[in-house]
């Protein structure tokens, strides 16, 4: 059995699931574009993310994230995973 580091804390979890997401629009100063953000629900609400995102990414992720059943999230390296494909399967 794998030993874990003591204690395990809500800090201490590197990937976790995305629960739930909100893209939001912040106006920028008249003249100047807006910023993009995506709100990452992590684990039912146990750890939040905000990113700022290109209007680009914003929409590339929003049709990955509407056609994925399993997303997680790792913290530290910041990477969005979607889901898993069992070997041999497209």
């Amino acid at each position: 059995m794998a030993r874990l580091r003591q204690p395990v804390t809500d800090d201490s979890i590197k990937v976790r699931h995305l629960s739930h997401y909100q893209f939001s629009w912040v106006a920028g100063e008249p003249g100047q574009d807006g910023t993009y953000t995506l709100q990452l629900v992590l684990d039912q609400g146990a750890w939040e993310e905000v990113l700022t995102v290109t209007p680009e990414d914003a929409d590339n992720l929003q049709d990955m994230l509407s056609s994925s059943d399993d997303v997680f999230y790792d913290i530290e390296r910041r990477v969005m995973m979607f889901g898993t494909t069992p070997v041999g399967k497209a």
